[in-house]
């Protein structure tokens, strides 16, 4: 188990502290190879992670390169001034509807599509309303934390979900029937205690007369009102792979793919670098960094966590399902959601209660939100925010993520009793 811990822990780190622009696939590969090596893991071993990461991985490939054409086109940009403009000029309506634009792009664009495309489009219009640096960081910390809150809904809406959906065969239509009104709690509970906590930052008018019309920010008019109906078919694809057991990634990278050529086609894009621009990095990350975590699995701690998760068994469902969830919770703010997603799924494979993945997946994604390294999806939008001038410290953050986050998480299980 030591040795599993300290290259899985060194990985982690270096994947969290990038040093010399060390990219995050680069340190997970060579983790992985370390392992390997060192005989942590097998070869077996790479060949059951590939086997269960592939999917989830294209599928994630897929989901960005989609919203980085809508991005080109002005889609989000547009559904951000219509945002905006729907508030009236209510500070307090405003941050209300920032939240539910949030839930809806992370829903359909994954958490990390929100955190790549939308935070930056939000702070440059924050900037533009010449909002006060309170506000700013309100708005931003919500958005923040309600990309990940809200990424419950569908099979797409986080990579964490694709990986445990894929690994417990759970189809397109059951997933969304199950995790619909838990996902409902949580943007609910979401938008209720982020209020309360931000209340008195939230300016009261804000002069929203300083924006242009949403329509004077599409790009590619032709391409826009196309979107539309393929964002619909390409949702209508999902269910109709589920009847059928397509994998996610088929309609998902293809239909990313499609659509890339189609705005190629009308000039909206430039395909090459569009490509090039796609988190390619991830691919190598997922596979890297699950041999890693297959390290640990082959050093026991998923026998171990398995058996903490039967012993909270024994008081019942309601303390085996919160139990779960908030297990998954720590785990995610302490070594990051990728990791923790694919150890609580092998734990829970092994208690037989295959139930519990859905406690496992909202744990995972709302437990991040506690520290900054919690998950990918954070991590990124840390970054842009930096890249942008806006740096925000470990203490800053944590003083939000530990306060917001337990009450919501609690609400959100309760929807699966």
């Amino acid at each position: 188990m030591l040795l599993a811990g300290t290259i899985f822990l060194v990985t982690l780190i270096l994947v969290i502290w990038q040093p010399k622009g060390l990219q995050i696939g680069t340190s997970a590969v060579v983790g992985a190879i370390i392992a390997l090596l060192l005989g942590v893991v097998s070869l077996s071993d790479v060949i059951t992670v590939t086997s269960i990461v592939w999917d989830a991985t294209l599928a994630f490939i897929g989901i960005i390169l989609l919203s980085m054409v809508l991005d080109e086109i002005g889609f989000f940009e547009w559904a951000a001034v219509k945002m905006a403009k729907l508030s009236l000029g209510n500070g307090h309506l405003m941050f209300l509807n920032v939240l539910l634009l949030g839930s809806l792009v992370s829903a359909f664009f994954a958490n990390d599509g929100a955190a790549l495309i939308l935070t930056p489009i939000l702070l440059a219009k924050m900037k533009y309303l010449k909002m006060d640096t309170k506000a700013i960081f309100a708005f931003l910390m919500a958005g923040g934390f309600i990309g990940d809150s809200a990424s419950n809904p569908l099979v797409i809406s986080n990579l964490t979900n694709i990986v445990t959906a894929g690994y417990f065969d759970i189809g397109f239509l059951e997933y969304l029937q199950t995790m619909f009104f838990p996902n409902l709690l949580s943007i609910i509970a979401s938008i209720i205690v982020l209020w309360i906590f931000f209340r008195k930052s939230i300016p009261e008018r804000i002069d929203i007369d300083v924006l242009p019309e949403a329509d004077s920010v599409i790009k590619n008019r032709v391409m826009f009102k196309i979107s539309w109906w393929f964002l619909g078919l390409l949702l209508a694809g999902y269910f109709i792979g589920d009847l059928y057991n397509v994998p996610v990634s088929f309609f998902a990278l293809g239909g990313a793919l499609l659509f890339l050529g189609i705005a190629t086609y009308f000039k909206a894009t430039k395909p090459i670098m569009t490509i090039k621009s796609a988190p390619w990095q991830v691919v190598w990350f997922s596979i890297g960094l699950y041999v890693v975590v297959f390290g640990l699995k082959n050093a026991g701690l998923t026998d171990q966590i398995a058996q903490w998760l039967m012993a909270l068994k024994a008081y019942g469902k309601e303390v085996y399902v919160i139990g779960t969830g908030f297990t998954s919770a720590i785990l995610s703010s302490i070594m990051n959601n990728m990791p923790t997603i694919m150890v609580m799924d092998l734990a829970i494979d092994k208690t037989g209660d295959t139930f519990l993945a859905y406690a496992n997946i909202l744990g995972s994604n709302l437990g991040p939100k506690m520290t900054p390294i919690g998950s990918l999806a954070t991590l990124l939008w840390l970054h842009v925010l930096a890249k942008k001038g806006v740096n925000i410290g470990w203490g800053e953050y944590m003083k939000v993520g530990l306060i917001v986050t337990p009450p919501v998480l609690f609400i959100a299980l309760l929807g699966l009793l």
